[in-house]
């Protein structure tokens, strides 16, 4: 015989379980990937030759030539042109952390719905743009409609990874970044070529909308520390930990809180307390100083890294003298991408994925892979530079798994979107965005391409030398405090990761375990 105070709990955990067998964690993973290289990709192919183009020029004797891609089409100086990429970027930066403040109040899954929602319905409309602020607006949308998943997908990953294995899953994820840039570039340049840019926006539309489509109809899958966000189970949970039953309200009530100034003060209350649940997770990172040093690391390493992309071309131009230096730096960057960031993973898995080993591998590898880097500038030879700068490439992309597991287990789970959010952010706001341009104005000083990289190249042992820091702090995995400190055990159930390789057995488990 059932007890009437735990049927609620036995209806909401085995509703919260999925039960298709198809659904296991390395298929998540796999389509996780897919997303990924799908945003990726859609960076590639905007700055590809054939969907970004090139304006119309002019000949002193009359003679013009109409141009080309978005840029020809909407006559964009090379300065409007730019700000196309800077449009995507405000939108991922402003939408991460509301994303990743919204998790604790809604499911997460579907919060990822929402955002490749956003995305799809934004690349159709980049298609459909008729001037410069139309696709501006549209660019900025497509990064907000990725925020939600840059945000969420590693907690997710992390929550269902191989104990053993959970860094060379995160680097299997993150290896899709090169790759993804790679096909964009390939993928812009061929459809932009033969059938037209617009057409290159409206198939990453269709090919993003059954992930879309899943986000949303798949059952939901709730991030480790986080109590189911569903209306309508919610209250029952609540009930039952409580112990009482909530009493009628009387129709004199009902009309008293139906009132317009109820409902007003209500909202007006749960916008404060959303802002002020973010000022403390923000309070919360800001202190934590295994995050910090992290971080800071992180914003020194992609400053290089992010230049390395724009100028590496005309570095190699312009110092060895490369007639195809956009496909050499384009096949070092995707192959010491994928090889380097995937040994990161696993290297970091063999010494046992702790957060001391973490710093120990991002030290070395970003200190060894700097030093074959400047080694390799200093080189007037172009083949021992290629052979050095190789070796250095696929040293400096190890860090990708290790820097990503410190952020999700330096923290508590219901941290971990916001870590990742608010990592993402200051990458760009302080690293990439401002050292192409920064870069520029040194080489316009000091007119020396060498000298301007090997400036840039030094700040990699900064880099290494902050996480080499993060080695001596105290550091304790928080990846399982949540659980820990809930007040009953329907909550600690409600903090497991719902995916599991025999679901129905667990959901049959967790069933018997409620009954008298």
């Amino acid at each position: 015989m059932h007890s009437l105070s735990m049927e609620p709990p036995h209806i909401s955990i085995s509703t919260m379980i999925p039960t298709a067998s198809w659904f296991t964690p390395k298929r998540l993973l796999g389509i996780f990937c897919m997303i990924n290289m799908l945003n990726y990709l859609d960076r590639g192919a905007i700055a590809s030759n054939g969907v970004n183009g090139s304006k119309g020029t002019c000949t002193k004797p009359g003679i013009c030539t109409s141009g080309t891609g978005i840029q020809g089409d909407f006559n964009l100086n090379n300065f409007e042109d730019g700000i196309l990429s800077s449009a995507f970027m405000v939108g991922l930066l402003v939408a991460s952390p509301i994303f990743a403040s919204l998790a604790k109040s809604v499911n997460p899954f579907r919060l990822i719905g929402v955002g490749l929602s956003v995305w799809t319905v934004a690349t159709l409309c980049c298609g459909l743009s008729f001037n410069f602020w139309s696709i501006s607006v549209c660019r900025m949308l497509v990064g907000v409609g990725e925020a939600s998943f840059i945000s969420l997908a590693a907690p997710f990953i992390d929550d269902n990874a191989p104990v053993s294995q959970k860094t060379a899953w995160l680097s299997i994820f993150y290896m899709c970044i090169p790759t993804g840039y790679a096909l964009g570039y390939v993928y812009g340049g061929l459809v932009g070529t033969y059938f037209g840019w617009r057409y290159a926006f409206w198939v990453e539309s269709i090919l993003m909308l059954p992930f879309a489509i899943f986000g949303f109809f798949v059952k939901p899958l709730q991030l480790k520390g986080f109590i189911p966000a569903n209306s309508e189970k919610t209250p029952a949970l609540e009930t039952a930990v409580s112990g009482v039953q909530d009493e009628p309200l009387s129709l004199a009530e009902f009309r008293d809180q139906s009132s317009n100034g109820h409902f007003r003060s209500k909202s007006e209350t749960k916008i404060f307390d959303q802002f002020s649940r973010l000022k403390n997770d923000m309070t919360a990172l800001l202190l934590n100083k295994i995050y910090v040093v992290n971080v800071l690391g992180y914003i020194a390493y992609t400053f290089v890294l992010g230049a390395y992309s724009y100028w590496g071309p005309k570095v190699g131009y312009n110092i060895y003298h490369m007639t195809n230096a956009d496909l050499v730096f384009g096949g070092i960057t995707i192959v010491c991408g994928i090889i380097g960031t995937l040994a990161g993973g696993f290297v970091l898995d063999f010494m046992t994925n702790t957060l001391s080993n973490a710093f120990k591998l991002l030290s070395i590898a970003t200190f060894i892979g700097g030093a074959f880097c400047f080694g390799a500038f200093l080189f007037k030879s172009m083949y021992g530079f290629l052979v050095l700068f190789s070796i250095g490439e696929l040293l400096v992309f190890a860090t990708q798994g290790p820097v990503n597991y410190v952020c999700l287990h330096c923290v508590e789970p219901s941290l971990r979107p916001l870590s990742m959010a608010m990592s993402t952010v200051a990458i760009h706001i302080f690293g990439d965005v401002p050292s192409s341009p920064l870069v520029g104005i040194l080489q316009d000083n000091i007119n020396n391409w060498r000298m301007t990289t090997l400036i840039l190249t030094a700040i990699l042992f900064p880099a290494a030398g902050i996480w080499f820091i993060g080695i001596f702090l105290h550091s304790v995995d928080r990846s399982n405090e949540d659980s820990e400190h809930q007040v009953s055990t329907i909550e600690r159930s409600s903090t497991t990761p719902l995916l599991h390789e025999k679901t129905g057995e667990t959901s049959e488990s967790l069933a018997q375990s409620q009954e008298c």
